[in-house]
């Protein structure tokens, strides 16, 4: 009887009553060449110069042409992005939640929305505890990403939680590719002095996956440069030639 009054009423191009009506179909993830979490360091260690310039460096690198036309080389032609800052284990906080970014309109306007909300200073370092909120966000997201990626920025050893190092195996294991730039300025003589195999300690110890990369900045001013080539790289999918790294 059901088939029977469902074809009459679409052969006669009639309104299908509401019990009739078949559900519409849910809508699928969004397809992307890449999601992308920024997970920036916010401990202690990090002052508010040097926490300013992460910020920016990171702004002025969305901002720049090159990024969006990182993003619409791809094959699918839009990535997922979100901006996080960490700290202790305990202390990860979300600043701007996944966006989809197209083009460099898009990037912009992720730009300003990052440029608009405060900074807030946390306490302990603790990369694992970085690396796994950001494993979590993708498990949440809506995405169906060709590539995940975790790009960690900080200026310290892991000194709190879980082994780094178990926390990056775990994420590679979930085929996350974890990328790192160690902050290695100078700092004024009253601050502890970042480590000076700090770049080292991010190749052994936080980076992995697939084509994973580090860089590292030996001075504030050169942090803009060093994050537009690594978002670049990130969102085209290249290697990092190596005699460029810092």
């Amino acid at each position: 009887m059901f088939r029977r009054t469902f074809l009459a009423a679409v052969a006669g191009g009639l309104a299908l009553p509401a019990a009739l009506r078949l559900p519409a179909r849910a809508a699928g993830p969004t397809a992307v060449d890449l999601a992308l979490v920024l997970a920036v360091d916010a401990s202690m260690s990090i002052d508010e110069s040097e926490a300013g310039t992460q910020r920016a460096g990171y702004i002025h690198a969305l901002r720049d042409k090159r990024v969006g036309d990182a993003i619409k080389g791809g094959p699918i032609g839009r990535i997922a992005l979100t901006y996080v800052e960490w700290s202790s284990p305990y202390h990860q906080t979300v600043i701007v939640p996944w966006r989809v970014l197209k083009d460099t309109a898009d990037a912009k306007k992720f730009a300003d929305e990052l440029d608009s909300l405060p900074y807030k200073a946390g306490s302990t370092t603790s990369i694992s505890g970085g690396i796994d909120f950001s494993v979590k966000l993708f498990r949440s997201s809506e995405f169906e990403a060709a590539r995940k990626v975790i790009d960690v920025s900080g200026d310290g050893y892991s000194d709190y939680g879980r082994p780094v190092t178990v926390a990056r195996d775990a994420a590679v294991a979930a085929g996350i590719t974890i990328n790192g730039l160690a902050v290695m300025n100078e700092r004024p003589k009253w601050k502890q002095a970042a480590p000076n195999d700090l770049d080292n300690y991010y190749r052994e110890n936080v980076i992995g996956g697939p084509g994973s990369f580090y860089i590292a900045v030996r001075n504030l001013e050169d942090f803009s440069r060093s994050v537009l080539q690594k978002m670049v790289l990130e969102i085209a999918g290249l290697p990092l030639d190596p005699a460029s790294r810092g």
